[in-house]
């Protein structure tokens, strides 16, 4: 017992625990009832911080390039989140723009630190000439590297190309939808996800969309949105909510799948941060 925090921190009362590096012995604990006001507003102070820091590095909410629109819309359940979502431009002149979503597991500030790790190493990957399968690789092995063996995180990663082509790799994330003329196809994972093993391999997906097609991506708290009764929203019900909606732009249809969710889970507080992003292909009809 650590004698620098007082007998009563050890009752039944909220408090922060900080662990060493390998996860064992607490380096110290902290009541959060025995903060003064300034030390609360302190702490409030810091994760409202904390929370803009993570905002300011989300991508722009529309960005467009040729003949591609990728729309988003981000939705934390608490102060900070653990989804993962960027937009990356091309770096140099034969670059191609990037498209990742993701989700960290857990939730609240641990989350959020590791979000904020997944953007770094993409950002800092993206400007070097790597195969898409050999950029999820390294990132994986960065990721086991520097994270706790019990966390993880599932990711897509993707690529456009010219003329409607698109590569996409998947670490254990939930299936992406190709929205087309001919209806909506799954494309599920082509990996496990990223920290649970250092020499994890990852295939890479190739597709081609037609003008007007869209590819979407999600995070579970929209799948897993629940109904009054305990139902979820699931993967089926988004994949109904997205039916008949070749044609539509990003916005219009991520707009059209969060306003499905939220009708669904009418009167539920959502468990779960929920991010949804659209790649648009325009293209000549």
């Amino acid at each position: 017992m650590n004698s620098l925090v007082p007998q009563e921190c050890f009752q039944a009362r909220p408090y922060i625990t900080m662990v060493s590096a390998q996860g064992s012995a607490p380096l110290s604990e902290l009541c959060l009832d025995r903060l003064t006001s300034d030390q609360q507003r302190a702490l409030e102070q810091d994760l409202v911080l904390a929370a803009h820091v993570q905002r300011g590095l989300l991508p722009c909410t529309d960005v467009r390039l040729n003949d591609w629109c990728v729309h988003y819309q981000y939705k934390s359940e608490g102060i900070v989140s653990g989804d993962y979502c960027d937009v990356i431009p091309p770096v140099g002149q034969d670059g191609h723009l990037m498209f990742l979503l993701g989700d960290v597991s857990g939730k609240g500030v641990a989350a959020s630190l590791l979000m904020t790790h997944l953007h770094a190493t993409f950002r800092s990957l993206a400007g070097i000439d790597l195969d898409l399968d050999h950029l999820l690789e390294i990132a994986n092995r960065i990721f086991c590297e520097s994270t706790m063996a019990s966390l993880y995180a599932t990711l897509v990663c993707g690529r456009v190309g010219a003329n409607g082509e698109i590569e996409i790799a998947s670490a254990g994330h939930l299936p992406a939808f190709h929205v087309s003329r001919a209806g909506v196809k799954e494309i599920g994972a082509t990996g496990l996800p990223l920290g649970l093993f250092p020499s994890s391999r990852y295939s890479v997906h190739h597709l081609r969309l037609e003008p007007g097609d869209t590819l979407l991506l999600y995070t579970d708290g929209i799948s897993e949105a629940r109904d009054t009764g305990g139902n979820e929203f699931g993967i089926d019900g988004l994949s109904l909510a997205v039916a008949g909606l070749h044609g539509f732009t990003a916005e219009e249809l991520v707009t059209v799948c969060r306003e499905s969710a939220d009708r669904f889970s009418s009167g539920v507080r959502q468990a779960d941060d929920q991010t949804l992003m659209a790649i648009h292909f325009e293209g000549a009809r």
